[in-house]
């Protein structure tokens, strides 16, 4: 079944049919850091059926500058999708548990990104409360949807085979493109959204980091329910007597 006359205008557009606003183009994360971290806040987060509104980021600097960043030592196969193009997403795998989510910025070449914090879930409700209650038999207060970023990940369905996806060349809308809802992998795009008013912008130190914790690289919309906490970092008790006692997420 053809889509649409307003579905095939937005697809024809690069809009989204849930908020009529286009991806952001790749220009926008070809720029430091913690000058995107800041302007990604209130825009809209989109993979397949779940969309939610961006309230909080963590901007990370840097090879051999930024001691927080995953790139400080370098490039390595786990995170070379940080050196490659950008507005790509680098999925990783942190503690054993838990997969957290990045968007790359600056050339190909450079290592630098920004970690998706938390945000509100505006779409895919129900498909993003049954991922995060999966297994607990509970319910998940809204609020908590995606409030933080392993819980954001989660409710997104991000996974380690959306390391590398490229979230400024979607395509065509799921729901506009028929053959695009059935990709599996779920449309990808960070839209235009609505940032917030300059002055509920407020920044920090990075949560929950040992190396470079002074460096006010976190951004978020302030008085905002969804977002996370603020923690210091606590070092892990190791699990053996060889396991290191600090050990930073990868």
């Amino acid at each position: 079944m053809p889509p649409g006359p307003v579905a095939a205008a937005l697809a024809g557009s690069g809009a989204h049919p849930l908020t009529g606003s286009a991806p952001l183009p790749r220009g926008f994360f070809d720029r430091p850091a913690h000058e995107v971290a800041p302007d990604l806040l209130g825009r809209v987060l989109v993979h397949g059926p779940v969309a939610l509104r961006l309230t909080e980021v963590e901007a990370y600097g840097l090879p051999g500058q930024d001691p927080a960043a995953h790139t400080y030592r370098g490039m390595t196969p786990r995170n070379a999708v940080m050196f490659g193009p950008p507005g790509h997403l680098y999925v990783y795998f942190t503690y054993g548990m838990h997969f957290c989510a990045n968007l790359v910025c600056l050339p190909e070449g450079t290592g630098s990104g920004v970690l998706l914090r938390a945000g509100e879930v505006i779409a895919g409700a129900e498909v993003a409360l049954a991922r995060r209650g999966a297994g607990t038999g509970r319910a998940v207060p809204g609020r908590e949807l995606a409030r933080g970023p392993a819980r954001l990940a989660v409710a997104l369905g991000f996974a380690r085979e959306d390391n590398g996806r490229d979230a400024c060349s979607p395509g065509a809308p799921d729901g506009a493109d028929p053959a695009a809802a059935r990709g599996g992998a779920g449309w990808l795009a960070v839209l235009e959204g609505e940032p917030p008013a300059p002055g509920l912008v407020r920044s920090g130190p990075r949560t929950g980091v040992s190396a470079g914790k002074e460096t006010p690289w976190r951004f978020w919309i302030d008085g905002d329910p969804t977002v996370s906490p603020y923690r210091v970092h606590v070092p892990r008790r190791p699990r053996d007597a060889a396991a290191p006692a600090d050990r930073r997420p990868e």
